[in-house]
Parts: structure tokens; C-alpha cells; sequence
């Protein structure tokens, strides 16, 4: 089977742990292992993940300089996914001993300039801050901040991605049995000129949904969204919780989800179930071979 594997924030940093070099290292080594297991079982394998804090991360140290130095969105955007890229592939490729190809890709993804999004931003980036702290930076530079838990961080654009014009070489290095780390951080985002021309454009895409399209377009048999929570629940974080195992499309698009967690996740699942014949699995990270052959996690296909 062809696989695309989503990993979600906790592959690189746990919540509640400091975003250092060496916590992403160890974390990302715990999701090799994971990964390898898929590849190890006889398939071909995407990975894609998110960059949230990360991207926050450089925008606050460059923040550091002069206004007019700052750099874009879609550049720290790059900066991230060959980072992230850089550590997966290289602990993959450890995890493997090294008998298979592995690539990392930076990917652009278009999206469309005129999308609502980028007149309410919502996707969430950098540190937590107190309220104080948050509004007083949003003075400072000019942000948008949002409530997120018990605390606030700054939000910014999130477009829809409507199309992967790299796809041509991920079907290329595919082909050529490359096991590839691509569209990291929902890829980079760009929109097309009217000459045809493409350029970059200050957004960050939501992982799943870039994940969701570049599995249709890629016509992969599964797509699996790895996170930190076993599966997709009824009444989570109530006594009366309960783990959904098999969901069809129709039964996941009727439930009631958090935008910030399985929301978006489920969403993407749904899209990627109806676009064809694969299914999507939402589970843990360290079951992901167990996920992929159905034996946990929660399943979302046409049929349920």
C-alpha cells in the first residue's frame, strides 16, 4: 500500500516540553521507530508534519532585528520544513540502516489569495503567552492573538490548499522506491500571478488538510493522522467517553469536535475517505502499524 503518514505535533515536541534542539531529536527518534515498522511491513511511505511552534519560533527570533528584515511567513515556512525534514529523515534513515532511499522535499502548495482566511486568522503559532503577555506583543507587532486553552498565542492565516505543483516529482521519487518527507507544515504556502508565475504568500496551512490532498492526489491506499490521543472519542474528556473505532464518512462529518484537535483532523479524513477508495486512520503515534492494518486508532472510509 502507499501510505501517507501525518505526524502531529507531539512527533516533534510533547505537550508541556521546552522546544529545544535536542527534545525535537528525541522525539522525532521515537517516531522513526514508528515509521520504520510501516516501511518494514512491505510499504511505500509519505511523511508529512506540523510546524506550528517552530514557525513561531522563528518569527519571535527574527522579531529581534530590524522591522524591515523580517521575513515572510512562507519562507520561515521552508526554513521549518527543512529543519523538521532534516531530523526525520536522518532518524529515519538510522532506524532503517540505511538499505532505503529517504528525501526530503520542500513543497509548495497553492492556495488562493482571495480565500476568507486571510481576513480571519486562525491557525495558531509560536509559544503560549499569558493574556498580558499576548496582548502586549499583539501591540508591539502588530498580531492577532487567540484563547487557546488556559492560555493565548498568536494566530495567523490559514488558507485551504487547493493544489501541489510539486506533485510531479513526488510521483518521480515514488517511483524510484524514495520513502519521502514532503509538504511539512501544510507546505509552503504560494499563489499563483496571472502570468502564471507563482509566489509565496504570508500563511501557515493546516497539516491535515495539505496532508488530505496531497494523499488523493498521490491516490494512496491510507492516510494516517498520528497524534498523541489512541483514537477519536464520543463525550472526550467526560466520564461517559468512549473511543470510536469504525466511523463512516457521514457518521465523522456529523460529529461535534473541537476546531483545535480532532476537528480538523476528522475533517481531513473525511475529505481524503470520499475522494476515492483508501481510508484514513486517526490514532497514536506509536500504533501506527496497527492503525494502518485496522487494529486501532479510529477508522473513517465510505463504508465505515
Amino acid at each position: 500500500m502507499l501510505v501517507v503518514a501525518a505526524l502531529g505535533g507531539n512527533a516533534l515536541l510533547k505537550r508541556g516540553e521546552p522546544l529545544t534542539a535536542e527534545n525535537q531529536r528525541r522525539n522525532v527518534q521515537e517516531a522513526a521507530r514508528s515509521l520504520a515498522e510501516i516501511v518494514r511491513a512491505g510499504h511505500a511511505l509519505v511523511v508529512t508534519h506540523g510546524n506550528g511552534p517552530q514557525v513561531g519560533l522563528l518569527a519571535l527570533q527574527g522579531a529581534a532585528y530590524k522591522p524591515d528584515e523580517l521575513y515572510p511567513l512562507d519562507v520561515l515556512g521552508a526554513e521549518t520544513e527543512g529543519m523538521i525534514g532534516y531530523l526525520i529523515e536522518q532518524e529515519l534513515e538510522n532506524e532503517l540502516g540505511h538499505d532505503r532511499p529517504v528525501a526530503t522535499l520542500l513543497t509548495q502548495v497553492l492556495v488562493d489569495p482571495a480565500d476568507p482566511a486571510f481576513k480571519k486568522p486562525t491557525k495558531f503559532v509560536g509559544p503560549v503567552y499569558s493574556e498580558e503577555e499576548a496582548k502586549q506583543l499583539a501591540d508591539q507587532r502588530d498580531w492577532d492573538i487567540a484563547k487557546d486553552g488556559t492560555y493565548w498565542r498568536r494566530v495567523v492565516p490559514s488558507p485551504k490548499p487547493k493544489d501541489i505543483p510539486d506533485l510531479r516529482v513526488l510521483q518521480l521519487l515514488l517511483d524510484q522506491g524514495v520513502v519521502i518527507i514532503c509538504t511539512g507544515g501544510g507546505g509552503i504556502p504560494v499563489i499563483e500571478r496571472a502570468d502564471g508565475a507563482m509566489i509565496g504568500i504570508e500563511a501557515v496551512i493546516d497539516k491535515d488538510a495539505a496532508s488530505a490532498l496531497l494523499a488523493e492526489r498521490l491516490k494512496a491506499d491510507a492516510l494516517l493522522m498520528l497524534t498523541d490521543v489512541d483514537a477519536v472519542y464520543r463525550d472526550f474528556g467526560s466520564e461517559t467517553a468512549e473511543a470510536i473505532r469504525h466511523l463512516s464518512a457521514d457518521e465523522a462529518e456529523a460529529l461535534v469536535l473541537p476546531d483545535g484537535s480532532m476537528g480538523p483532523k476528522v475533517e481531513s479524513a473525511v475529505a481524503f475517505s470520499r475522494a476515492g477508495d483508501g481510508f484514513a486512520g486517526i490514532g497514536r503515534l506509536s500504533d501506527a502499524l496497527a492503525i494502518l492494518e485496522q487494529r486501532a486508532g479510529t477508522v473513517v472510509s465510505t463504508q465505515g
